[in-house]
């Protein structure tokens, strides 16, 4: 479900955390850091799964509250309540790996109430909904196109439902647009996800060489970054365009599969996004002599480090 590119910000993130703690790790430690940071991605997908969910199912609840009333009225008593039997909705909470992610990361202790009733009534205020219960057949496309109107048009625009996922997920900014796309994706096939193996193997295999390469053969990599900096001191960079160059280099040197125009590019998109504004130029710069010296020499015989 990850891309490699989300792969490498979650490999540039822990070797930035181990990079700004002052006492080393065990063996096995970064390795376990990394995953914590794919685990908090599968939170935040979980829980806006769950949101939409919990949207669609409000219905009952509403009809429950309007129809307990002292005095209530036929509009009451004559709340609709199609979109709880959503088709789509039950495949959702059906689904065997969904089930158990939610079971194991108990999204519903982090709802807000308050905040489920007022997107679960903006829902209702629209045309879309409308029309959606004024129909008594179920079709396919429509009972997709309700929720993923939950998702993108009252759950992502909302500034008050964004702030309170910042508030409870810190990965958000970093994950916000791929786990968006995840979630459509999962509207769309939910049978097709495993929320247990959020990572396949083979990109789970290169997630953990990636940081164990970079972090093994730093000075290997400094090596071919240091003659590149020319009046710069090495202390003087930011840590972050360090980093991605070091990882950039191991890609050059250890993963024979991955072309070295595709590893500029990659790490020419992630230095401008997370680090400064000059840092990409800068990162292309280093990046390209240090492949345009390897082809020169003679030596792009990428070999896979393993760790021993």
């Amino acid at each position: 479900m990850i891309s490699r590119r989300n792969i490498r910000v979650k490999v540039m993130q822990t070797l930035y955390s181990l990079e700004s703690q002052d006492d080393g790790m065990n063996t096995g430690e970064p390795v376990k850091l990394l995953q914590k940071h794919f685990d908090q991605t599968r939170r935040l997908l979980i829980y806006l799964i769950h949101f939409i969910t919990e949207v669609a199912r409000y219905s009952e609840k509403d009809a429950k509250n309007r129809a307990s009333k002292h005095l209530p009225t036929q509009k009451d008593l004559e709340v609709n309540t199609k979109i709880a039997g959503n088709e789509l909705l039950w495949k959702i909470l059906e689904q065997k790996s969904y089930n158990q992610a939610a079971k194991s990361d108990k999204p519903e202790l982090l709802d807000d109430s308050e905040l489920l009733r007022r997107i679960y009534h903006d829902l209702i205020a629209t045309d879309q909904y409308q029309q959606y219960i004024a129909l008594e057949s179920r079709d396919k496309k429509q009972e997709k196109e309700i929720l993923e109107l939950i998702f993108t048009d009252l759950m992502l625009p909302n500034d008050l439902f964004t702030s309170y996922i910042e508030e409870k997920f810190n990965n958000w900014d970093d994950d916000a647009e791929m786990t968006n796309m995840l979630v459509l994706n999962f509207l769309s096939k939910p049978n097709g996800y495993n929320f247990q193996e959020i990572l396949s193997s083979e990109k789970c295999a290169f997630a953990k060489s990636l940081l164990e390469t970079t972090i093994s053969k730093k000075e290997v990599a400094l090596d071919y970054i240091k003659p590149k900096l020319k009046n710069w001191e090495p202390d003087r960079i930011a840590l972050l365009d360090m980093l991605l160059m070091r990882m950039g280099v191991c890609e050059f040197l250890f993963f024979e599969t991955i072309p070295p125009k595709v590893t500029i590019n990659e790490y020419i998109d992630i230095a401008k996004e997370y680090s400064t504004q000059q840092s990409g130029q800068f990162v292309n710069g280093i990046l390209d002599n240090i492949h345009k010296d390897l082809v020169r020499e003679n030596k792009m015989h990428k070999v896979a480090f393993r760790p021993s």
